[in-house]
């Protein structure tokens, strides 16, 4: 043994010990474990490729997408809490950007899903820096307290609300205890106007001021959040006389849209009388505020409401008025025609006309998105491309996000951007294309397709709306498909070119004819949505969706909207659990606002207790949207099982298998402690609008001013025995004071 060569020695396989690499069984143990591994590791591998392949396959398009996780991340923004959230969200959007670049760098055959990921975090991250940087930029921190003071401040705005009976001045004062400026927002009643009150002038008056109000109840408006992106801290009503300081000059250029606006919004209303002319005057100048209620609110309940408010439908009006009128009146001329590339000419008198119109009519987000899409469909009309896409509006919203990211949590640009996508998406799919493709046939057939057409985009529309609708206003109508079919079309070729005719046979002196058919096509108008929000069953109340339910909403909506191939169908079961989720929402048992003086209580047959009768439709409105309650609120006294005394109110539901008794101050009239404190070991609930003394300790819930001072307005469920505040969706944002009271 001693004399053998070195290479005539046994050949032991490598990493085998001993002698154990002579048992079969371990080796064959061992290279299963070798071949499980590799399986596992081919698993992430394999849904790469999987992830590429859809990628590549169903038509991704990434300024849409672009756009659509910009808005997520400001969106991620108002929804998260705190700073740190805040912090931790933009640090980990930017590990998945590193993940993806370090990832699959060099993978040629992983370039989507390489750049996909990049983009996904990068853009996420800016959407929740660019509102964050914008909410410490343009932030006003609110009045501690209610106060009267008396005040001298410069006019930066006026509107004017002749239905309500007043206007509004926003006003820049100067803060003498802290040295700095700051914006308030006043409402002036009617018979205090001067007339020569406008942007510009210098005014002194006494003024019962208030922080900006925070939302009555879980799920309704949100005026803090509002008034903090516009720089106002602090809202009011004026005491007494105006005193005009210094009068704003004529000449000047501050305001000077704003009187050519209020000039034109009086000289259609002269002209066009009743609601018709308030119409008019906001389709002229996008002046809203002599609207009547009742119209309002019929154009609303019936689906109508986006055509008061001047956005997409009307510029793209005037624009294409513009465009056509200046096109066909150059080619009367050979000259030019033959000289001159004629769609250029026409798309600069339509931008023209586009911009004058949005800057007259206030340029507000919605009007100032559409300006900017038609601006794009001008350009690309001029260069002979194809005008209807996403990308034209994936653009166009994220220049409106740039400069004013706190709308994307608005319904305002929600709704308009909706309408849009769910337009250009059904009109750019297969199907429609082929539908409405040209061939050979009758009139009444065309005319037909496109009359159909019609008919399912408004459809479309209103499907796509409905949620949003719902989350933000509680209500939706259910038969505007129908009257849009009607309306839109007699807005967009009648009513507004009529407008635009009369106006300028004005300058001739001859405009009364044009104006007989305005007040024609506007009354029409208005019968339309009476008669159509008068239908049984034509308005749906739901209660506050929740986050999660509108979010699986809009996963769904985009993604039917933004991919080509089949794989869009897939949008419909994000939508699908929505929608279940939505039937399943709980009506809440028990609602009280944040002053805790208005208090409502559901009880069968879907009626709504009232704990006070108050004249304030504001207070009203939000306790039936939330609670799903069409029919006027019954006072708590006038009902039978409620024991109402001048104090108090004591109400007992069944609810979850047991019984509940609530006490409800009715005023702030002080009893007895220790009355007080025996009444309230009975109680389950006390609700107050004062502080309560401490041996006031009900068996579940104490409701008084000192609990909703820092928790805002809350909603009970008592089945599940849950409790929703104002608080809880507001965390460390500015706007939100209550936790600092």
């Amino acid at each position: 043994m001693s004399g053998m060569d070195s290479s005539d020695a046994p050949i032991v396989p490598i990493g085998s010990g001993g002698d154990s690499s002579s048992n079969p069984a371990e080796n064959v143990a061992v290279q299963r474990t070798w071949r499980k591994a590799s399986s596992l590791s081919s698993i992430p591998a394999a849904l790469c490729d999987q992830a590429e392949h859809f990628l590549s396959t169903a038509g991704f398009d990434r300024a849409p997408w672009i756009a659509a996780i910009f808005a997520g991340g400001i969106l991620s923004w108002f929804a998260l809490a705190t700073s740190a959230q805040w912090t931790i969200a933009i640090g980990a959007a930017l590990l998945l950007a590193i993940f993806g670049a370090a990832v699959f760098r060099g993978a040629e055959t992983r370039v989507l899903l390489r750049q996909s990921t990049i983009i996904l975090g990068l853009v996420f991250a800016a959407g929740i820096a660019t509102i964050w940087i914008r909410s410490e930029f343009v932030g006003a921190e609110p009045i501690e307290r209610p106060t009267v003071e008396r005040i001298q401040g410069y006019v930066l705005e006026r509107e004017d609300q002749p239905a309500r009976d007043r206007i509004r001045l926003v006003l820049a004062i100067r803060d003498v205890e802290q040295g700095e400026s700051r914006k308030i927002r006043v409402n002036v009643p009617l018979d205090q106007v001067q007339p020569n009150i406008s942007e510009g002038s210098v005014l002194r008056m006494r003024v019962r001021m208030m922080p900006p109000a925070s939302p009555m109840l879980p799920g309704a408006y949100d005026f803090a959040r509002t008034a903090w992106f516009q720089g106002l801290s602090a809202t009011g009503s004026v005491i007494g006389e105006i005193e005009i300081i210094e009068h704003a000059a004529e000449t000047s250029d501050a305001g000077a849209i704003a009187r050519l606006q209020r000039w034109l919004s009086q000289h259609v209303s002269e002209r066009v009388e009743g609601s018709a002319g308030t119409i008019a005057a906001a389709f002229a100048s996008g002046d809203r505020g002599g609207i009547a209620e009742a119209d309002d609110n019929a154009m609303r309940d019936a689906g109508l409401t986006h055509l008061l408010s001047i956005s997409g439908l009307h510029v793209s009006a005037v624009i294409a008025a513009a465009y056509i009128v200046v096109l066909k009146l150059l080619a009367l001329f050979p000259a030019i025609a033959l000289r001159v590339r004629l769609p250029v000419m026409a798309a600069s008198f339509g931008a023209i006309a586009g911009i004058g119109y949005t800057l007259l009519t206030g340029a507000e987000v919605p009007t100032v998105r559409s300006c900017v899409a038609a601006m794009l469909v001008l350009v690309a009309l001029a260069m002979g491309r194809d005008a209807l896409s996403l990308r034209m509006v994936a653009v166009a919203a994220i220049f409106v996000m740039l400069l004013w990211p706190e709308s994307v949590a608005g319904p305002s640009f929600q709704m308009s951007f909706s309408a849009v996508l769910a337009i250009v998406a059904l009109h750019t799919s297969t199907p429609v294309r082929s539908f409405l493709a040209p061939r050979e046939e009758s009139w009444i057939r065309h005319g037909g397709r496109r009359v159909f057409m019609l008919f399912v985009t408004g459809l479309v529309i209103e499907i796509a709306l409905m949620p949003i609708v719902l989350f933000h206003f509680h209500r939706a109508g259910l038969y505007g498909a129908l009257a849009n079919v009607a309306a839109i079309p007699l807005v967009t070729f009648i009513s507004m070119p009529l407008i635009a005719l009369a106006l300028l046979l004005d300058l001739f002196g001859l405009g009364a004819p044009a104006w007989w058919l305005v007040q024609a096509s506007l009354d029409l108008l208005l019968g339309i949505a009476h008669w159509t929000s008068a239908q049984p069953g034509s308005v749906k109340l739901m209660p506050q969706m929740t986050q999660a339910t509108i979010a699986l909403f809009v996963v769904g909506a985009l993604w039917l909207a933004l991919w080509n191939s089949r794989a869009r169908l897939l949008g419909f079961v994000p939508a699908a659990i929505a929608t279940a989720m939505l039937l399943a929402t709980p009506i809440p048992d028990v609602l009280i606002g944040r002053d805790g003086r208005h208090v409502g209580v559901t009880i069968e047959g879907e009626r709504l207790l009232s704990l006070r009768d108050s004249r304030s439709s504001y207070a009203r409105d939000n306790l039936l949207e939330l609670a799903s309650v069409a029919s006027d609120p019954i006072p708590m006294a006038n009902w039978p099982n409620a024991r109402c005394s001048t104090e108090f109110c004591l109400l007992e539901l069944d609810r979850g298998g047991r019984q509940w008794t609530l006490l409800m101050a009715r005023n702030r009239d002080l009893i007895e402690e220790r009355s007080l404190a025996a009444a309230c070991d009975r109680a389950d609930i006390v609700v107050a609008d004062r502080y309560l003394p401490r041996s006031c300790n009900p068996k579940w819930l104490k409701a008084d001013k000192g609990y909703l001072d820092t928790n805002g307005g809350i909603s009970i469920n008592l089945v599940d025995q849950t409790i929703t505040t104002v608080a809880s969706g507001q965390g460390d944002h500015g706007w939100w004071r209550g936790a600092q009271d």
